[in-house]
């Protein structure tokens, strides 16, 4: 009976050892910072990575030693998620007659068109090329981006290469080659 008992607190050990606090400490701005890239809304972006850590809490098996990765792929697949939840919004929005947009005097006109125009191609690309390149333009490591995405380190080169170029045929086939 002590093998079975030692076996169970054995399973237990590695969630015992996973100290949330410190992980959420450790990775929290970064976290916010990788999904205000994609969304441009900083309170939004910290209403989000909040709930990546909640997911994070809720899913054990994500808990551990290599966390971060699952942490900044989460992140991500929420901020694109939120994109086309906005544009979602936005579409009904204007097929209701409704405008909400007003304009920010803090933002140049040129600065908010790029940033839209960004954030409608990202949306516009596979799931796995839009969070390669979110990431990378977080300054994640070809290392840490295989990590994130749970893919094999000796292809991100490669796979990065070709999410960017879908990237900029999606900008051309949309905004022209300005």
């Amino acid at each position: 009976m002590s093998g079975d008992t030692e076996a169970a607190a054995a399973a237990d050990a590695p969630a015992q050892t996973f100290d949330f606090d410190d992980v959420f400490r450790t990775h929290y701005r970064r976290i916010a910072r990788v999904i205000v890239r994609v969304i441009q809304d900083p309170s939004r972006a910290e209403e989000l990575a909040v709930e990546v850590f909640w997911k994070l809490w809720r899913h054990p098996r994500a808990q551990g030693p290599q966390c971060s990765g699952w942490l900044y792929r989460t992140a991500v697949r929420t901020a694109v998620d939120e994109l086309r939840t906005r544009a979602r919004r936005e579409k009904y929005e204007r097929w209701l007659g409704i405008d909400r947009h007003v304009d920010d005097p803090e933002r140049s006109r040129e600065t908010a068109e790029d940033r839209t125009r960004i954030r409608t191609v990202l949306a516009a690309l596979r799931s796995q090329d839009a969070q390669l390149v979110a990431l990378r333009a977080e300054g994640l490591s070809y290392e840490e981006l295989a990590q994130a995405l749970n893919l094999k380190s000796t292809s991100i080169g490669t796979m990065l290469r070709r999410a960017q170029e879908s990237f900029r045929q999606e900008y051309i086939k949309r905004y022209g080659d300005a």
